[in-house]
This record gives structure tokens, C-alpha cells and sequence, in this order.
């Protein structure tokens, strides 16, 4: 492993990082682009998009197991209705 040392990113950086990650479409990409770009993106922000995406996963796979149990609690209680 190299002994470079990793620039820290400014408040400025953050802030315009955090701006394109909220534009809904083209933030999802670019987390994937910060994420798994490469040796240009800076570590912290590769890491930052890294977790944001495990989020987002772990929020859309708990949103399916929701509407699957209460989905199949809701329709269950139509066997006792005639059509």
C-alpha cells in the first residue's frame, strides 16, 4: 500500500457532494460513479457513497418485507367475501 497521505475534503466539498446527491436521478448514479469509480475519487467520499447505497438497500429490502406481511395480512381477509 502507498504512504501517500489522502487530502481531506473541505466543508465545501461536502456541501456540493451532498447538493448532487440529492438530484434524484443523477445523485443514484453518482453514488454508484463515487462508489465504484476508481483511484480519482477521493477515499471518504468513495466510502460515503459506499454506505449511502448499503442504506438504500437495506431501506428497500426492509420496504418489501413491509408490504409483503401486510399484504398478506390485508388479503387474507378477503377468503371470506364472495366475488
Amino acid at each position: 500500500m502507498e504512504n501517500s497521505t489522502i487530502p481531506v475534503m473541505s466543508i465545501k466539498d461536502w456541501m456540493i457532494t451532498i447538493l448532487i446527491a440529492a438530484i434524484p436521478i443523477v445523485g443514484f448514479i453518482m453514488l454508484f460513479i463515487w462508489g465504484f469509480g476508481g483511484g480519482a475519487v477521493n477515499p471518504n467520499k468513495q466510502n460515503w457513497a459506499k454506505a449511502t447505497l448499503l442504506w438504500f438497500a437495506i431501506i428497500i429490502g426492509l420496504y418489501i418485507v413491509f408490504f409483503m406481511v401486510f399484504g398478506a395480512a390485508f388479503l387474507s381477509n378477503y377468503k371470506d367475501f364472495d366475488f
